[in-house]
């Protein structure tokens, strides 16, 4: 294999990236991290690299880190680089280490492409290191190859995670799809070879021979186990994967196309017709995609297709939903209890339904940010925000900054100067964090929760009334 390429034709196949982008790269010192360095650079790409240390394996990490930094030397790029106590997060967020090792880094490696900063680079002039700091990365690129894709399949197959498992690592994913993984294509003898015909220098991860990591039981026990019987194994799982990939583009066109012939919207609620889910031939598939989204789990499907049968009056409840049975409608629409005058926003949560219409989330960064002068839409600094929020009817004694202002004012002060009816107070909502009010729903947002210029990415909210 031609790997460099193979390797241009790939990112122009899919649309990765382009010469005018400046890309960041994220380099551990292994082989793949390291072609992949060397296949940018002979390619003509302008990147940075990104090494993050663990600080689990002693000397071993020093001297992945100190590699990583000759590195950049060798091909005269900015190198980042940043230690986490891993160990200590683990326990902290009752986490495993190698999910606590993700999250660290991914987490840093959105930081570093979301704003400018300096890092290790070797001598340079006053000018050259000015236009360099300045600079901020496009897209952030990992060494993800074709065996780790096969494996990611292989593990949530296992695992049960269905259809969305068995795409494996796409080519562009993340935030804004700025995570791109350019050498999928490859396969890890593909990689080393070109490693062995370029000379090219590169550090051992002990850890990766050790079998009581899950990927590692798959590459080094389970698949040379399978290849033995069918010595194709490699080639036919990656072809596959290919074929999920469409399988799975295909599967959600057409559980949109059910939606709009089965969703009926009234209010804050969703009608479903009895008669036309009893025709459906994937009934508890379909019925899933649409109740998932309404905090349902996969098992409770079962329990909503009894339903269908059932008399009327029946239901099945989530956490903020309940779906009745009310003749030949399935009803799914928010808890008329208490609760509902109380809602906990957990970070996941993309829209919730509440007496006064719908609120939608959404992370926009600072880059692509638009000031919106519009009351039904809260603009707030993602980086002063801690979830859980809580979403609630406005009380006696509620305050708040509201947005330009430096003091506090009272909400029913606040309304007076506003206007407002006695019936428009009666239907006032806030959005409260740690007790502090982020959000008078609809009118206006805490002045010490506005976008300003430190922001680095913000939270969207935005009100669609009932």
């Amino acid at each position: 294999m031609d790997l460099l390429k193979n390797f241009i034709g790939f990112i122009e196949e899919k649309n990765l990236f382009t010469k005018k982008d400046l890309l960041l790269l994220a380099v551990s010192g292994g082989v793949d991290s390291c072609v992949l360095c060397h296949l940018c650079s002979q390619a003509g790409f302008n990147f940075k690299i990104a090494h993050c240390n663990f600080q689990l394996r002693g000397t071993e990490s020093e001297r992945d880190e100190s590699f990583v930094k000759a590195l950049g030397e060798k091909y005269d790029v900015e190198v980042f680089v940043k230690k986490f106590d891993t160990k200590i997060y683990a326990e902290e967020n009752k986490v495993s280490i190698q999910v606590a090792a993700r999250e660290l880094r991914y987490e840093w490696f959105y930081e570093l492409r979301d704003k400018s900063t300096t890092g290790h680079r070797p001598p340079t002039t006053d000018q050259q290191r000015s236009t360099v700091n300045y600079q901020r990365p496009t897209f952030l690129l990992t060494a993800h190859h074709a065996n780790d894709n096969i494996e990611t399949l292989l593990m949530n197959f296992f695992k049960g995670t269905g259809i969305q498992g068995l795409k494996g690592i796409e080519a562009k994913a993340g935030r804004q799809n700025k995570l791109v993984r350019p050498l999928l294509f490859a396969k890890r003898t593909d990689i080393e070879q070109y490693a062995a015909e370029h000379q090219l220098q590169f550090v051992e991860d002990s850890s990766n021979a050790e079998e009581k990591y899950t990927r590692n039981y798959f590459r080094n026990e389970l698949i040379p186990a399978v290849q033995k019987v069918f010595p194709q194994v490699e080639d036919n799982l990656a072809n596959n994967i290919k074929r999920f990939q469409e399988i799975s583009s295909l599967y959600h066109q057409s559980i949109e196309l059910y939606k709009k012939k089965l969703v009926v919207e009234k209010g804050n609620e969703i009608h479903m017709p009895v008669l036309r889910l009893l025709q459906l031939d994937a009934l508890q598939t379909v019925l899933y995609e649409i109740i998932k989204t309404y905090n349902f789990s996969a098992a409770q499907a079962a329990d909503v297709i009894k339903l269908l049968k059932s008399t009327s009056g029946k239901y099945v409840q989530s956490a903020s939903h309940k779906i009745i049975k009310n003749r030949n409608w399935l009803i799914i629409s928010p808890l008329q209890t208490s609760l509902t005058q109380h809602i906990l926003i957990e970070p996941t949560i993309t829209v919730i339904d509440f007496e006064q219409g719908k609120l939608k989330f959404s992370n926009i960064a600072k880059d692509e940010f638009t000031i919106l002068k519009k009351d039904a839409i809260a603009q707030l600094d993602a980086g002063e925000i801690q979830f859980p929020l809580l979403l609630r009817k406005w009380k006696q004694g509620d305050y708040f900054y509201p947005l330009g202002m430096q003091k506090k004012k009272k909400l029913s002060r606040f309304f007076i100067d506003k206007k407002l009816s006695i019936t428009a107070k009666e239907k006032v909502w806030v959005l409260e964090m740690d007790k502090k009010i982020v959000w008078v729903v609809g009118l206006r947002i805490d002045d010490r929760f506005k976008v300003t210029k430190n922001t680095q990415n913000i939270l969207a909210i935005t009100l669609t009334p009932a």
